[in-house]
């Protein structure tokens, strides 16, 4: 509040200047009277009024510009008087408030303080109830029962056995995992089977190789394909299982018949 009046413009000195303003017009009219007065009589005045007459009204503008400014002095006064006291119970009620803060803060720091005293004791009674209780001194033994051990044999035979039943259930799951059958890696493969001449019989031939079974075989779709000069090839689909059947001796199972095979070509292969 007090910033606020500062910036405010507020004319403190307005009085002052009233009364330099009174002063200058009376003093102008008192020098007009004497010079009126030492030229003409009062009897040859064109107007018929006296210059005091003349002068009256220019001496009472003044006065009334001085009664308005003290009045207006005296609003601007009491505005002042009224924030002042409104400022002082502003702050005096903040200075209340302060200091209850103050004292609430103070009442937490001792409670934390206090439970933190408290935390520390409960935790080293914790600490001191949890504590084992300290070991019997072992009692003194005679000689002769050290030399006699009446369960470490039963101990040792325990031991043993449970490490002869540990080992064999270790050697079954071994042989149960390596059993275990895992995913089958299969092929596709095509084979270009191409005859003598063209004079061979292409469905004999397919015949005969079809004949052909091996485990993990499996024969698929075939077709003819013109090679040159009216001469065809027949081309066979197969699906293999890897670990069963070689493709090379499946290719030579095939060569073995003479009459109709004059060799035996891969066309295309596949891992499945």
């Amino acid at each position: 509040m007090a910033l606020e009046l500062a910036h405010e413009n507020i004319w403190f000195d307005k009085w002052r200047v009233d009364d330099a303003e009174r002063q200058f017009y009376e003093k102008k009219s008192s020098c007009g009277l004497v010079s009126e007065g030492g030229e003409s009589s009062p009897a040859g005045n064109e107007s018929g009024r006296l210059p005091q007459q003349e002068a009256s009204p220019i001496a009472s503008e003044p006065n009334e510009a001085s009664h308005t400014s003290g009045s207006a002095g005296g609003q601007v006064s009491a505005d002042v008087l009224n924030r002042l006291t409104k400022l002082e119970s502003e702050n005096s009620a903040l200075s209340k408030t302060v200091s209850t803060l103050e004292k609430t803060v103070v009442q937490l720091v001792k409670r934390l303080e206090a439970l933190e005293c408290g935390g520390k004791t409960t935790a080293s009674a914790t600490t001191s109830t949890s504590a084992p209780p300290s070991k019997p001194e072992p009692m003194e033994e005679d000689d002769d029962d050290d030399e006699v051990d009446l369960f470490g044999s039963d101990d040792e035979e325990e031991d043993e056995a449970a490490a002869k039943v540990r080992e064999q259930r270790l050697k079954e799951y071994a042989e149960k995992k390596s059993k275990k059958p895992g995913p089958i890696a299969k092929s596709s493969v095509l084979l270009d089977c191409k005859p003598w001449d063209d004079e061979t019989d292409m469905a004999e031939m397919e015949k005969e190789i079809r004949k052909i079974h091996m485990d993990g075989l499996t024969w698929g779709a075939a077709k003819l394909v013109p090679l040159a000069y009216g001469i065809q090839k027949l081309s066979i689909l197969c699906v293999v299982e890897d670990e069963k059947v070689s493709v090379d001796e499946l290719i030579e199972k095939i060569q073995e018949h003479e009459d109709y095979v004059q060799s035996v070509d891969i066309g295309a292969f596949n891992k499945i």
